[in-house]
């Protein structure tokens, strides 16, 4: 099994992190990418197999998908434990919505602000986006109830929306401290520390959470 990824991907961050709290044997290869021309030219097999040109993409035998959420709903498939969607039907269902809200929803105004810090309407979208979220952990230590997906995709989303200028704040407490339980998790700490660790790399800043886990072990 290989996983098509690159060192700023949020979406490629997401399978990566399930695949590793699934123990699933994998290699990654991380396609090359630079800060002024980004992902030109296009990985060949990320081109072949992606009409989008874009990573993640999975290539296990004769299987070849693309998309983070496909590619997550065929690991959960191929391997159902650890699960990392509820059990319960509703639960599941509201599970799947929070982490398409993460996608769609919230990280489109963070894609937003990587071009123009100050656009309009932005950071009014991340903070009520956040205003949601700590009033669903107001009662639950994962966002869907069982550790999930949905905790995947919104950790890395908003990680990018921390570096964007949209951090969490004092009126967040109960996202922070879902944010340590997350990076507390060996996978979640691997693959977000790689992260930290090629920003560094390129002379940008971190912000303090991600500084820390910058030194997470390789």
């Amino acid at each position: 099994m290989k996983l098509y990824s690159g060192p700023l991907s949020m979406f490629g961050a997401k399978a990566e992190i399930a695949a590793r709290e699934k123990g699933l044997d994998f290699e990654l290869v991380m396609v090359p990418f630079e800060m002024k021309t980004l992902y030109q030219p296009k990985h060949p097999e990320v081109a072949r197999i992606n009409p989008k040109r874009q990573v993640p993409v999975l290539v296990d035998g004769d299987l070849e998908i693309f998309d983070s959420t496909q590619i997550f709903e065929y690991l959960e498939t191929l391997k159902p434990e650890p699960a990392l969607w509820p059990a319960d039907p509703k639960a599941r269902a509201r599970a799947r919505l929070l982490e398409l809200k993460c996608d769609e929803v919230y990280f489109p105004h963070i894609v937003r602000l990587m071009s123009d810090a100050k656009a309009p309407g932005a950071h009014d979208a991340a903070a009520a986006f956040y205003a949601e979220m700590e009033a669903t952990l107001a009662k639950r230590i994962w966002l869907a109830g069982d550790y999930s997906y949905a905790d995947i995709a919104f950790y890395m989303a908003a990680l990018f929306g921390e570096r964007m200028g949209a951090p969490l704040t004092a009126d967040h407490p109960n996202l922070q401290r879902w944010r340590d339980r997350m990076s507390a998790r060996p996978a979640v700490a691997k693959v977000a520390g790689a992260m930290a660790r090629y920003v560094l790399s390129q002379g940008r800043p971190l912000p303090p959470f991600m500084a820390s886990l910058a030194s997470t072990a390789n």
